[in-house]
C-alpha cells in the first residue's frame, strides 16, 4: 500500500507555451493544461539546474561565452514557473515513488509475456492515458526526433541532444534503460531530471491515472508509464525539442504513439530481441521501420541488404524520403575527438548530424542560427562540433579508474601505495555490439600502455588527462615504477538467459585475440538488479544473496572453459574440474595464474570463477590491488547493461 496524495481541486496551471530561442510565440494558456498538480509536490530547487549549467559553461572557458550566455538566458526564463511551486508542501519520499513504479512491473524476467488486463490494446491504452493527462494535442509541439535501431540508439540520441543544446535550444532526452537511477531516462538540458522535479511530475501522473483505473483500463505497465511520464515532463518543462529513443522494436513500441515527428532515424540493425521481433533481419527491420510516418524525412546508416531492402520498401509505401548516411569523416572534427569512444561512434555521430541538420531546417532554424557562418553546408558548424565532443552516455565504452577502497572519476590518487584497478564498462549484449565492445577494449588497453609516465607535478598530471568517453575525464596513473606493473585483464560477465552466450562469448574472445588482447581470468556473477523492483541510486545494496540460483552462471563458466581450452561440441567437462560450486571469494593466487597455465590434460580448468555476490567481487578486486602495489587489473564489464549499472552503482559508493 502506497501513501498517496489527497486529490484536491487546487490546480497549478502552467500554459503550454514555448518561447523559441530564435523567435517568440504568442502565449496561449490552455484550459486543459497538462501541467496541473493534483497533489502536494516537493519543494523545487529553483536554481539547481541553473547553477549546474553555469558551472558547466564556466568550465568550458571563454571560447563559448556567447553561446553560454544565450543558453543561460533561456534556462533562467523558466525560473518563474519553478518559483510558483515554492509555496507547495513537501511530497512523498523518492523511495515511495520507486515502490509505486515497482508495482507496475508485469513480468518477472525479460522475454516472458507481459500480463496486462483490460479490454484495450497497447496503443488504445496509450492514447487513453495521454488523454487523461491532457497531453495528446501537445505532443506535436515537442518537435520530436524519433530514433529506433538495434545498436547505437542511445549514442545517436545523446549526440543529437548535445548538438541541439549547443545550438541554443532547450532539450529533452528520453532513453532506456537506466543504469543507476530511473531519473537517467529523463534529461533536461543535458542533465538528469532533478529528484524534486521528478517527484513533481511523477505523482501528478500517478494520481491522475489512478483516478481513472477500471477493470477495462488498468494502470499502465512500467515502460508505458515511463513513456507517458516523459511526454508530460517535456511538455511541462517546455522543451524546444524532444529526442525520443525507441524502447524495443519500433512498430509496437509504446513511443510509437508519436504521430508527427520532425524526423526519424534508424541506427545499425542486427539480431537482437528475436523472441519478440522475429528471427530474421528482415523481420527486425520491418519492426524498426514501424516508426516511419507519411512524408516525414528519415535517415539511416549502411545496413545489410536484407535489412536495407525492407527499410526502402517501407519508406516507399509511406512516401518517406529516406537517406543513407556515410560514417563521419574524422577530418570534419578539426582535430577534436568524439566524446563517445570507439570507431563505431563515427557512424552514430554522422546519423546524429544528419538528424539535427534536418530538424533545424524543418523547424526554420537552420538559416537563423548559421546565417553568419561561412559555408555551413560544407563545414561542420561550431555548435555541432561542441555537441559531438561533449555528449555523454553512461555505461557505453566508459572507463572508470578505481583505486584502493576509494573510487574516483577524474583524477589520479595522490599516493602510490596500492596497485591499479581500472574498469572498462560496456553494456554490449548482441553479437554485433559484442564485437564492437571487444575492439574498443583492445584499443583502449593498448593505447593506455603507450601513455608516458606521470611525474608528481600537477602540471604533468593535468597534461595527461584525456576524455576517454561519456564526458568523464579519465587519467592513467603512473610513477617511476610503472613499467614494473603486473597487468592482468579480467572479464566480469553476465547476460540474460534470453541471450545466446554461445555466440557472445566466442565473439568476444576471438575479436580480442585478433588484436592481441587476452584475458587472464573470467568471473561470472549474478546481477544485483531484479525485474520485480525499481531501485534508486541510494537504495540499499545487499552484500550477499543467500540461496541464489547460480545455475546460469555455472553454464556460462563451463562455456568459457571450453572456449579457452578449444574443446569442441557438447563435451562434458570432467567433474573433477569442480565447476559446480561458487566460491565465496577466490584465493589471491587466482589472479596471478595465466590462462595458459590452465590445462585440461591435468584437470586444471580454473581459468574462471563463479562468485555469488557482485559487491563481494568488487571488494575482493579492491583488496587485491590495495595489497599489491605492483598489480594493475583491467576489468572488462560487459554482457548486460544491468550488470554495468550495478557495477557503476557500487563504484559510486
Amino acid at each position: 500500500m502506497f501513501s498517496m496524495f489527497v486529490y484536491t481541486n487546487n490546480y497549478l496551471k502552467c500554459g503550454i507555451v514555448r518561447v523559441s530561442h530564435f523567435h517568440e510565440r504568442e502565449y496561449k494558456f490552455s484550459t486543459r493544461a497538462p501541467c496541473k498538480y493534483s497533489f502536494q509536490p516537493a519543494f523545487v530547487g529553483t536554481h539547481d539546474l541553473i547553477d549546474r549549467r553555469k558551472l558547466h559553461f564556466q568550465a568550458r572557458g571563454s571560447k563559448y561565452h556567447k553561446m553560454s550566455s544565450q543558453v543561460m538566458e533561456k534556462t533562467e526564463s523558466n525560473v518563474a514557473v519553478e518559483d510558483s511551486l515554492r509555496d507547495l508542501p513537501l511530497s512523498n519520499s523518492y523511495e515511495t515513488a520507486m515502490e509505486a513504479l515497482s508495482s507496475l512491473i508485469t513480468r518477472q524476467k525479460r522475454g516472458t509475456p507481459s500480463s496486462v488486463g483490460g479490454k484495450y490494446g497497447k496503443f488504445d491504452r496509450m492514447q487513453m492515458y495521454l488523454k487523461i493527462l491532457n497531453l495528446e494535442e501537445h505532443i506535436p509541439e515537442l518537435k520530436i526526433i524519433h530514433v529506433a535501431g538495434t545498436k547505437g540508439k542511445g549514442s545517436t540520441c545523446a549526440f543529437c541532444e548535445a548538438i541541439l543544446r549547443e545550438c541554443g535550444f532547450r532539450t529533452g532526452l528520453f532513453t532506456s534503460p537506466h543504469l543507476i537511477d530511473v531519473r537517467e531516462r529523463f534529461r533536461i538540458d543535458g542533465f538528469d531530471i532533478s529528484e524534486d522535479k521528478f517527484l513533481l511530475h511523477f505523482w501528478d501522473c500517478w494520481n491522475q491515472l489512478k483516478e481513472h483505473v477500471s477493470d477495462d483500463l488498468p494502470m499502465p505497465p512500467l515502460f508505458q508509464f515511463l513513456t507517458v511520464l516523459a511526454f508530460k515532463i517535456f511538455v511541462c518543462e517546455k522543451v524546444d525539442v524532444a529526442i525520443i529513443e525507441v524502447g524495443l522494436g519500433g512498430k509496437r513500441d509504446s513511443t510509437n504513439v508519436i504521430k508527427e515527428p520532425v524526423v526519424c532515424g534508424i541506427t545499425p540493425l542486427g539480431m537482437d530481441h528475436t523472441e519478440v521481433l522475429g528471427n530474421t533481419l528482415g523481420c527486425i527491420a520491418s519492426h524498426k521501420a514501424g516508426i516511419f510516418k507519411p512524408q516525414v524525412p528519415a535517415f539511416t546508416v549502411h545496413q545489410l541488404s536484407e535489412a536495407m531492402d525492407v527499410l526502402h520498401e517501407k519508406a516507399h509505401e509511406l512516401a518517406v524520403p529516406l537517406k543513407v548516411v556515410e560514417p563521419l569523416d574524422h577530418k570534419k572534427l578539426e582535430g577534436s575527438k568524439l566524446s563517445l569512444s570507439g570507431d563505431h561512434q563515427f557512424t552514430n555521430a554522422a546519423l546524429a548530424v544528419s538528424l539535427c541538420k534536418c530538424w533545424l531546417q524543418r523547424t526554420g532554424n537552420w538559416e537563423k542560427i548559421f546565417q553568419n557562418q561561412d559555408n555551413p553546408e560544407s563545414n561542420m558548424p561550431e555548435a555541432f562540433l561542441r555537441g559531438l565532443t561533449t555528449a555523454h552516455l553512461y555505461g557505453r565504452a566508459q572507463v572508470v579508474h578505481d583505486s584502493s577502497s576509494n573510487c574516483h572519476f577524474g583524477s589520479a590518487p595522490a599516493d602510490n601505495s596500492s596497485g591499479d584497478l581500472i574498469f572498462y564498462l560496456d553494456g554490449a549484449h548482441s553479437p554485433e555490439s559484442m564485437e564492437v565492445c571487444a575492439k574498443w577494449f583492445s584499443s583502449a588497453v593498448q593505447e593506455s600502455k603507450q601513455l608516458p609516465n606521470l611525474s608528481s607535478s600537477s602540471h604533468d598530471v593535468e597534461s595527461m588527462k584525456e576524455v576517454w568517453g561519456n564526458g568523464y575525464i579519465q587519467s592513467e596513473r603512473g610513477n617511476t615504477n610503472e613499467s614494473n606493473k603486473i597487468s592482468k585483464k579480467i572479464l566480469l560477465f553476465n547476460c540474460m538467459e534470453v541471450r545466446d552466450p554461445q555466440i557472445l562469448l566466442p565473439q568476444l574472445v576471438s575479436t580480442c585475440a585478433s588484436s592481441g588482447t587476452y584475458f587472464s581470468k573470467a568471473i561470472f556473477v549474478p546481477s544485483i538488479s531484479t525485474y520485480n523492483k525499481v531501485t534508486s541510486g541510494t537504495s540499499a545494496i545487499p552484500s550477499g544473496i543467500s540461496n541464489q540460483d547460480l545455475s546460469w552462471q555455472f553454464s556460462l563458466q563451463r562455456l568459457w572453459e571450453k572456449i579457452i581450452h578449444g574443446i569442441e561440441g557438447d563435451v562434458v567437462l570432467d567433474e573433477s574440474s569442480k565447476l559446480d560450486s561458487a566460491e565465496t571469494l577466490p584465493p589471491r593466487e587466482f589472479l596471478y595464474e595465466d590462462a595458459s597455465r590452465c590445462s585440461p590434460a591435468d584437470g586444471n580448468l580454473a581459468c574462471s570463477s563463479v562468485i555469488s555476490s557482485l559487491p563481494l567481487t568488487i571488494k575482493w578486486l579492491r583488496d587485491c590491488v590495495r595489497e599489491n602495489p605492483t598489480l594493475r587489473i583491467r576489468v572488462l564489464v560487459t554482457g548486460s547493461l544491468h550488470l554495468v549499472g550495478d557495477v557503476l552503482k557500487l563504484l559510486k559508493r
